[in-house]
């Protein structure tokens, strides 16, 4: 029996229940449009999908989704969608007003559900809380797709407000739970199971392409897995941390065993106030870590402040939560991973 057909999470199939007996209605049966809100999610259903699916990604190639505010276009884009597929875990902080926005009656798919989540520390939560938050974060999600076409009448006159989505922090910060678990390559794997099982439900007739493209998409993801376990091995058990420009690495952290330090939180749509650079700083000099890295969506000034303050070398450009234009080094989701292991790997050992 093929990896595809193993276990699956109870989380992954109630998901799949809620739309199994959904069938698209667009007149072309060729293909099937699916709307992703990130480029590395949307590199995942162009792998699983392949010629059956037209994927049409919100945030694109080097663009940051902390801090992205939609536009009527995207309202368009997600009225015409039989799918949208989404990260989940509040990292899309402008979903749910796009989504009311468009009136959008897609089956909105979470892709993180079934994965055992990162907490994010906070004092004001405990790990119950956390783990409460996540669950209810993909539920929360998943219900509103059938909700999302009511009322639509009353945005006709304020598309262009609802599709900002009242960017502030508030629709940006993730709450007590890290979004980025795509960081681990064997959350990838769910991503990929629970991709597949929507396009399955979406396209019946296309099961046998979505099930040899995941497998084959899961197989080169263990072979990455282990290589990435491979590669940091090598390196001196007391010689793993790396400061980076924020806080997105945590799930590569708990997987890999290098150990990040964000210069921000999880978001971007924050800047550290002078203390906590101070802070930073100070930890730097004490720990005695010699590489720092900067981020492709993120400014990079901030870094080369502490660089220079410390003395510790600047390794070079992370990709986070995005992937690199098409002719980069990280133009799909496992040419990023490799980039950014061949980064830490490499630099980490110079230092």
């Amino acid at each position: 029996m093929s990896r595809f057909h193993t276990t699956r999470s109870l989380a992954a199939a109630a998901s799949l229940a809620a739309f199994l007996q959904w069938q698209p209605s667009t007149a072309d049966e060729s293909t099937i449009d699916v709307v992703t809100s990130f480029s590395i999610l949307g590199d995942m259903v162009t792998e699983v999908g392949g010629d059956r699916v037209e994927v049409i990604t919100l945030v694109g190639a080097g663009e940051d989704a902390h801090t992205f505010i939609p536009g009527p276009s995207d309202v368009k884009v997600l009225t015409e969608a039989e799918l949208v597929i989404v990260n989940g875990l509040g990292f899309e902080g402008w979903l749910d007003r796009l989504v009311e926005a468009s009136g959008s009656d897609a089956t909105l798919i979470v892709a993180t559900t079934g994965i055992d989540v990162l907490a994010v520390e906070d004092d004001h939560h405990d790990e119950d809380e956390h783990d409460d938050h996540a669950e209810q974060d993909s539920h929360d999600h998943d219900e509103h797709a059938e909700e999302a076409s009511h009322d639509y009448d009353d945005h006709d006159e304020h598309d262009d407000d609802a599709a900002e989505g009242h960017a502030g922090h508030d629709d940006h910060g993730h709450g007590p739970v890290d979004p980025h678990a795509w960081q681990d390559v064997t959350n990838a794997e769910i991503y990929v199971h629970n991709i597949a099982e929507a396009l399955i439900a979406a396209d019946p007739d296309g099961h046998e392409v979505y099930e040899a493209n995941a497998e084959r998409y899961l197989d080169e993801l263990h072979d990455l897995d282990h290589d990435i376990r491979e590669a940091v091995a090598r390196l001196p058990e007391d010689h793993r941390t790396v400061v980076t420009s924020h806080d997105a690495f945590g799930y590569y952290e708990r997987a890999y065993g290098i150990t990040f330090i964000g210069a921000v939180g999880v978001s971007t749509d924050t800047d550290p106030s002078a203390g906590e650079i101070a802070d930073l700083i100070r930890q730097i000099r004490e720990e005695h870590i010699a590489g720092v890295f900067v981020e492709s969506i993120t400014d990079s000034r901030m870094i080369d402040r502490i660089a220079d303050e410390t003395g510790a070398i600047v390794g070079g450009v992370l990709y986070s939560d995005a992937l690199s234009e098409p002719d980069g080094p990280a133009a799909t989701y496992v040419e990023m991973m490799r980039h950014n292991t061949d980064m830490l790997t490499s630099a980490v050992s110079a230092f």
